[in-house]
């Protein structure tokens, strides 16, 4: 085996504007690779970007479905520093939402967990 890589499928072409947020969010962000599909109409058939030291792939589906992401799956991101934590949280659930606003849940002292605009949950 070479690798686990996490896998990110968007409908409805979204898949470029999630990489433009996260490449925006996170300052050591970068796009490693952009495939489009035979159609550049159907959007990114494969792409990769790395966060940190995480690796990412990304694809629109060409074809619709009635799943979407699930909050049982999320990203977890380690905070070096509270602000750090809201600058995060803040540019992710822009246009998403808060599932836990920031907060002391006893299991940590500064918690929150948000959907980005794209369904994918961070926190």
């Amino acid at each position: 085996m070479e690798a686990i890589t996490p896998f990110l499928m968007f409908q409805n072409k979204q898949s470029a504007k999630a990489i433009e947020l996260y490449l925006n969010t996170f300052h050591d962000a970068h796009t490693v690779f952009i495939n489009h599909h035979p159609n550049p109409e159907d959007g990114i058939m494969l792409g990769k970007i790395k966060i940190h030291q995480l690796e990412i792939l990304v694809s629109d589906s060409s074809v619709n479905h009635d799943f979407n992401f699930t909050p049982s799956s999320s990203f977890f991101i380690d905070c070096e520093s509270l602000e750090e934590l809201k600058e995060y949280a803040e540019k992710l659930s822009a246009n998403g939402n808060v599932l836990m606003p920031l907060n002391n849940y006893g299991f940590s002292q500064q918690f929150t967990w948000v959907n980005d605009a794209f369904a994918a949950r961070w926190f």
